[in-house]
């Protein structure tokens, strides 16, 4: 499967980064290597996720973040939005209408 990052969830990833090094030096490098591996792993595993919002959610295994996707045909994997889940659910359920 081939995976295809919108601007949205690039952006999501950046912000989580910029917030995590804030937190301490290297961090921020680590969450977006453990991030990008919990997205790498969808070309063996999407689809097998529950649906929440229209959206196939993936919840990464080091940090409070949800990668959320969807299944286009020729077996095609678009990242929408990569949220952090410490969220108020009214603010990801926004996030994730289409624009």
């Amino acid at each position: 499967m081939k995976i295809k990052l919108l601007s949205s969830a690039l952006e999501d990833l950046y912000d989580g980064r910029l917030f995590y090094e804030k937190q301490g030096e290297g961090l921020g490098e680590y969450f977006y290597n453990s991030l990008f591996s919990d997205i790498y792993s969808l070309t063996l595993h999407a689809g097998i996720h529950p649906k929440f919002f229209g959206y196939y959610r993936m919840l990464s295994k080091r940090f409070p973040y949800a990668i959320y996707y969807k299944l286009e045909e020729g077996s095609l994997v678009v990242v929408w939005r990569v949220l952090d889940l410490r969220r108020n659910p009214k603010k990801i359920r926004q996030a994730l209408k289409p624009r």
